[in-house]
């Protein structure tokens, strides 16, 4: 719906920011370039207000718009249930880079969950993991070593963490390392929201030969309070058939290897 322009031209920011949060609300996403056309003002404008919507955590900047704030700290078994088919898409996508015989590092995360399941069941690897929900997943692959990393079981991440975590992981040298990712960005490169996770994933990624992440849409061009790597030390970036062509391009000119999911 176009508003009409005597309307439009009485809006205050703060009546723009409140038909945004309803939009967001109900769609789950907005797109500056439709804000703009639907309230009658100016991408910048809109950008504008996401920039500030954001500030106020009440919005995630993405490239193009905006998303709902993550609940970085919803329950684990409720993020390995969501999303599961673009995830099962993503993980397609992963387990190509894998040949036999490889050592496997695969860290937690819904989307790796995926991929522990996507491994083929013939393909005879080892596969170490410090997420015990992946090894389970893992343990039902007939040709798979599981190798289980101990340590503090974070709550919040459902990953073993924490010194003995990291003693652990230096005894290894991974020819792949799927790492979890809460936020991916051509400038921010990955992002996590916890301090110790994210001092795990740096240890881990200096011992792999190669590292993938495998993001969902929603988590490109987003950004986490802690950082884990810049965008251009991934060796490969599988991501969702939709994912914004602005973003995708951004790595791409970086030199950075994109795979892409089926639709």
């Amino acid at each position: 719906m176009i508003m009409h322009d005597s309307i439009v031209a009485s809006l205050l920011p703060e009546q723009r920011h409140r038909l945004i949060q309803e939009r967001l609300a109900a769609q789950g996403r907005v797109l500056a370039g439709d804000l703009a056309r639907e309230l009658g003002t100016s991408e910048d404008t809109i950008r504008r207000d996401l920039r500030e919507l954001a500030d106020q955590g009440i919005c995630r900047r993405v490239y193009g718009g905006a998303l709902p704030v993550a609940a970085a700290d919803k329950p684990v078994a409720i993020r390995n249930a969501e999303n599961l088919d673009s995830k099962t898409r993503l993980a397609q996508v992963a387990v190509t880079f894998v040949a036999q015989g490889q050592l496997l590092f695969l860290d937690a995360g819904s989307t790796n969950l995926a991929i522990a399941r996507a491994l083929p069941d013939d393909m005879p690897l080892i596969a170490a993991t410090n997420a015990p929900a992946i090894a389970l997943a893992l343990a039902e692959k007939g040709n798979i070593e599981t190798i289980l990393i101990g340590g503090r079981l974070d709550s919040h991440t459902g990953a073993a963490l924490g010194a003995e975590a990291m003693q652990a992981i230096a005894t290894l040298s991974p020819d792949i390392c799927f790492l979890g990712a809460c936020a991916v960005a051509p400038d921010g490169g990955v992002s996590v929201f916890h301090f110790e996770d994210a001092a795990f994933k740096r240890a881990l990624a200096v011992r792999s030969r190669q590292i993938i992440v495998a993001a969902t849409s929603d988590k490109l061009g987003t950004s986490a309070p802690f950082h884990v790597l810049n965008a251009t030390q991934l060796t490969h970036l599988c991501v969702e058939a939709d994912a914004p062509e602005e973003f995708v391009g951004a790595l791409k000119r970086g030199g950075m290897s994109i795979r892409s999911a089926q639709p």
